[in-house]
């Protein structure tokens, strides 16, 4: 069975999308813990990180950056934070967390809880700022 991951990239499962490419897909963490928080996939479902091929790990990394880029023009922070963990979801991604302090990036077990208009508000922000 597909992961829920895959399963947003092909539509069966809604997500607050902010970009996606050939190969890549950026869509809002449904438990942030902090406004803006993401989550960016590649569209090819691996379990783990270090298992992409040497393309897609490159890829995946650039297309973070750009969505991190528009994150940080879309949401007040001093950073954007990077962290790569999660073992509940047999798909690689990465977490882009917009930061005031280490802090934010450190409390994952602080989650925010926002309406869909605040979420979807915050999607179009940064999928505003993204240049692919």
């Amino acid at each position: 069975m597909a992961s829920i991951f895959t399963r947003i990239v092909t539509g069966e499962i809604p997500a607050y999308k902010v970009a996606e490419d050939e190969n890549f897909f950026a869509f809002l963490d449904i438990f942030p813990v902090a406004k803006g928080h993401t989550l960016v996939i590649p569209k090819k479902e691996v379990d783990y990180l270090f298992d992409l091929d040497d393309e897609t790990y490159v890829g995946l990394q650039l297309f973070a950056k750009k969505v991190a880029e528009g994150i940080k023009r879309a949401v007040p922070c001093k950073k954007v934070g990077v962290m790569v963990l999660g073992l509940e979801v047999p798909h690689a991604h990465i977490h882009l967390v917009p930061m005031q302090s280490e802090a934010d990036l450190l409390n994952f077990s602080q989650k925010l809880q926002l309406s869909n208009e605040e979420f979807e508000q915050i999607r179009e922000r940064i999928s505003r700022e993204i240049v692919l």
